[in-house]
């Protein structure tokens, strides 16, 4: 049977932007924090790398906006990248007051001997301000967070809940915008459940789901991004989808991901003869942003016609190794490479959605009562490509700064009266749950083989056919049979993937993560590309 749940604040994701903002809301308010499988599995628990911050001496503000800038590629917005660097310190401050174990170093040059936070580089940094918990940060972020929130008994966590669709005032034919909830698949009960709430904030990941390969874990369908533009909401920059240069390739390896903090402790990108090829494509080498990197191997691969590439670290001492990398070291050796003595092979696979739902500087959207968070927001911090690292600050700093601008507007929203259940009178089981796993594969495939790593106007326009009959199947397929997770994975994914394949499309350029064979110059003036539902038509082909 159906229920419904009252909140003040409903948050649809479990990863670090969701958990913070949770944590960071006054305890008296009633807060549900909603995952669509185990709350562990959100693309946070499995970042290895750290989180940028300005927190040594002879690091900058000005230095870390300057190489975000750069990184973007002329599309950042400066404001957005200076409000998340000024914030970066408190935001470590606060993870460090939670209680994150990162990892400290002994600077014994230090006339106290007192002990520090080891901070480590990676590509696009000009200085060492990754701070970390050796190799497997978001693990204990998330960890961390996690066990915060279960000590609040105002946050109730609720795992295997999948949001279908937000609820807004003109789809109850009511007047006004505003998000009023969402109706949520309980996964344990098969039933739709109505979650009302003053406030509902999407924090529910990026969509690299889309790509036949990808570092993501299976959650990352652009649920929250789906949601909202059928909710009324301007979407940005999709087309800048970041390809990781390094995962491992191995066939009972699911696209692990190799951190770029390898490649900022000295790993070498090699050939299978041995020899290195990133000096070739950019002075700053395996240093290099991500999108040089990964279009390098990408370059390579088919230049040669070989499967993968090789990182190298072998040349470093092996104690070093294990104790800076033993998530890596592990993982590795348990598919028999020891990376102490032998190269790594890797490929590029799908990793970051650098674009998303439009928000400010408060994650507010254009929805009222609609937040956005993470990597499901399009803030503007991450331009054209994300520098390593930023990800996960502009998780702490939004998330707080949402947290903040929900308290102030607590005193004006009421909570939303009686809400519809959700009307499954029409729809049967089904009998044919086999399309949904064909149209799923299809999409994954023609997404990565036409709007990869190098794109081509004959690519997306193929790609924009097959897409735009997909959702029309897949409507179809909603409109008749009960809801499943894969059939609103699905219906999401594809959806996002028309949006993709619609701002690539309107980009006459090639600029950080967006390359096209067709339009291989930057144009010199940088622009955002904003997709608006109440205007831009999905269905046309004309740009």
């Amino acid at each position: 049977m159906n229920q419904h749940h009252q909140h003040d604040v409903l948050v649809i994701g479990s990863g670090a932007a969701g958990l913070t903002l949770a944590l960071t809301l006054p305890s008296h308010l009633r807060i549900a924090v909603i995952s669509k499988g185990d709350l562990a599995n959100g693309s946070t628990y499995w970042a290895q790398g750290g989180v940028a911050a300005v927190l040594d001496d002879t690091d900058t503000v000005e230095s870390h906006v300057a190489d975000t800038l750069v990184a973007g590629a002329g599309l950042c917005r400066e404001d957005a990248v200076r409000f998340t660097v000024e914030h970066s310190r408190e935001a470590i401050q606060w993870l460090i007051d939670q209680g994150v174990p990162f990892t400290r170093e002994d600077k014994t040059s230090r006339e106290d001997g007192g002990f520090e936070y080891h901070l480590t580089r990676e590509g696009g940094h000009s200085h060492r301000r990754i701070i970390h918990a050796a190799d497997a940060t978001g693990a204990a972020i998330f960890n961390t967070l996690l066990e915060r929130a279960r000590q609040r008994p105002n946050i109730e966590l609720m795992e295997q809940r999948v949001a279908i669709d937000l609820i807004t005032e003109p789809k109850l034919g009511l007047p006004g915008k505003r998000c009023l909830g969402a109706y949520v698949l309980n996964r344990a009960t098969d039933e739709v459940d109505t979650f009302s709430a003053r406030f509902t904030v999407l924090a529910s990941g990026g969509a690299a789901k889309v790509y036949l390969y990808t570092s993501n874990p299976d959650g990352a369908c652009g649920d929250g991004i789906a949601m909202a533009w059928r909710a009324g909401c301007r979407v940005g920059n999709l087309e800048f989808n970041q390809f990781h240069p390094t995962c491992l390739y191995h066939p009972q390896a699911k696209s692990f991901l190799i951190t770029e903090a390898l490649r900022g402790e000295g790993a070498l990108l090699k050939l299978p003869n041995g020899e290195r090829f990133m000096p070739r494509f950019d002075k700053r080498a395996e240093l290099a942003p991500r999108d040089i990197v990964a279009r390098a191997i990408d370059h390579e691969m088919k230049r040669l016609g070989i499967d993968c590439v090789y990182l190298d670290i072998s040349h470093k001492p092996a104690d070093f190794v294990k104790a800076h990398f033993p998530t890596v070291y592990e993982r590795c050796l348990s598919f028999g490479i020891d990376i102490t003595r032998e190269p790594i092979p890797v490929v590029p696979a799908a990793h970051y959605t650098c674009g998303g739902v439009l928000v400010d500087q408060h994650g507010r959207t254009d929805v009222p009562g609609l937040y956005a968070i993470g990597e499901t927001s399009f803030t503007g911090l991450h331009g054209a490509n994300r520098m390593a690292s930023n990800s996960l600050l502009e998780c702490f700093v939004y998330g707080r700064s949402a947290a903040a601008d929900i308290v102030e507007q607590l005193p004006q929203v009421a909570m939303p009266g009686p809400l519809p259940s959700w009307d499954a009178s029409q729809v049967t089981d089904s009998d044919e749950d086999v399309i949904i796993a064909h149209n799923w594969d299809e999409l994954r495939r023609f997404m990565w083989d036409y709007v990869g790593i190098v794109r081509t106007n004959k690519r997306l326009l193929r790609a924009h056919h097959r897409a735009r009959l997909l959702l029309s199947e897949i409507d179809e397929f909603y409109s008749n049979y009960k809801v499943s997770r894969d059939l609103i994975e699905l219906r999401n994914l594809a959806l996002v993937a028309q949006l993709m394949i619609h701002s690539a499309m309107r980009r006459h350029e090639s600029r950080g993560l967006h390359y096209s064979l067709d339009y291989p110059q930057q144009l010199p003036e940088a622009r955002d590309t904003i997709l608006d539902p109440s205007i831009d038509s999905l269905e046309t082909d004309d740009d």
